[in-house]
C-alpha cells in the first residue's frame, strides 16, 4: 500500500494542511492539489484530485464507476474522488496526483512557480 500523503508531500513545495477539521490536504503554495480522505488515523481511503475539467474527470467515472465519484462542491470544476484499494491501480492514482499537482502549479503566479524549481 502506497503512503499517498507522503507521496503528495514529496512534490516540490508541497505541504500538509488541515483546513477542514480532521480532513488532511496537500497544498502547493496556497492551493490544494489533493484531498486525502481517511488520513487522520490509519491508511488513506481515497484521494480527491483535479482532473483539469469535467470532461477529463468524467473519463474516470466511465472507467471506474465503482471507485471514482464527482467530488461534492468542486466536482463541477473537474475534481473527482478516487477510492484507494479498489479497482484503480496504484500507478493510476499516482498519475492522478501528479496531474492534479501539475494543474494547480500551472495556475500559480509565476513568482511562486519559479520558487518551486
Amino acid at each position: 500500500m502506497t503512503d499517498w500523503l507522503q507521496y503528495a508531500l514529496a512534490k516540490p513545495g508541497a505541504w500538509r494542511d488541515q483546513p477542514f477539521g480532521d480532513d488532511v490536504v496537500a497544498k502547493v503554495g496556497p492551493k490544494i492539489f489533493v484531498f486525502l480522505g481517511g488520513s487522520g488515523v490509519g491508511a488513506v481511503s481515497g484521494v480527491g484530485v483535479s482532473c483539469g475539467d469535467r470532461d477529463a474527470a468524467d473519463e474516470w467515472l466511465q472507467r471506474y464507476p465503482d471507485d471514482a465519484a464527482v467530488m461534492a462542491y468542486i466536482g463541477r470544476h473537474g475534481w473527482n474522488s478516487l477510492r484507494v484499494g479498489g479497482a484503480i491501480p496504484d500507478d493510476e492514482i499516482a498519475d492522478a496526483i501528479d496531474t492534479s499537482y501539475g494543474l494547480v502549479v500551472a495556475k500559480l503566479p509565476r513568482k511562486v512557480r519559479d520558487a518551486l524549481s
